[in-house]
């Protein structure tokens, strides 16, 4: 991970309305401008439940974001900056250091999912690495005559979210299920859509070529966010040309 320089964090801490002698409590999990893509990779794969960190958020100036891990999904929430003071969820800091001491009592939060989750454990911006370093016994090219504008990336983003579905009236995710009732492949679904035909609210349906999925949300804002979230990783699957992993409906 890139460390900021002793400016930049100077200047980051200004704008953040706090003198850098007093930032350093929050500096240990402030992550600067780590992405929200980067943010998921970290914590599902260091991180355990109810890790977190802060982070710079892309809406702008005076946002940060807040990234915890739930179980296998990570989710953000943002934190505004307001006047001199902080609104995270329905409190409002005076001084950052008060953002920072609230989440020494590990604070539970409840999302439109219904999703409780315990804040247990700041991830830290600054991990020690071991200088270890592996020797190069093998090195030869497989092709010749490439150039840099023949490397293709490939890095999907995550976009994890997790919740409870309902399907034709029966549920399809029950706390004591461990193995997956059904794996639906994006890769063979064509379409997302909100869903009035089931006599139902907060329905959205997922057509595939042999059969259409019809699934409700517990509101309509979740039903939302569902739908955006599938949207977004079938147009990326179409723009990009990258593989999806299957979606485990449990």
């Amino acid at each position: 991970m890139k460390i900021p320089s002793m400016e930049k964090r100077k200047t980051i801490n200004s704008l953040l309305g706090q003198q850098y002698s007093s930032q350093r409590i929050s500096s240990m999990w402030y992550h600067y401008d780590l992405s929200r893509h980067a943010a998921e990779a970290l914590l599902l794969s260091n991180g355990t439940d109810g890790s977190y960190l802060l982070r710079n958020s892309n809406e702008g100036p005076g946002y940060f974001a807040l990234s915890v891990r739930a179980k296998d999904s990570v989710k953000h929430f943002h934190v505004t900056r307001k006047d001199k003071s902080y609104m995270f969820g329905f409190n409002q800091f005076m001084t950052l250091q008060d953002f920072v001491n609230h989440f020494a009592n590990q604070p539970l939060l409840g999302s439109d999912t219904g999703t409780l989750i315990v804040l247990k454990c700041p991830y830290p911006w600054r991990v020690e690495e071991p200088s270890i370093y592996e020797s190069v016994r093998v090195h030869t090219a497989i092709q010749t005559g490439r150039t840099e504008n023949d490397l293709v990336a490939n890095a999907p983003s995550l976009g994890t979210k997790e919740g409870y579905l309902v399907k034709q009236g029966a549920f399809v995710k029950v706390k004591l299920n461990v193995e997956p009732i059904r794996t639906l492949d994006l890769r063979a679904c064509s379409a997302v859509q909100f869903d009035y035909s089931q006599d139902r609210v907060n329905c959205f349906c997922l057509v595939f070529p042999e059969r259409t999925f019809y699934l409700c949300a517990k509101t309509g804002v979740e039903a939302d966010e569902w739908i955006k979230l599938l949207r977004w990783k079938l147009s990326f699957n179409r723009i990009c040309g990258r593989n999806l992993r299957p979606w485990v409906v449990h």
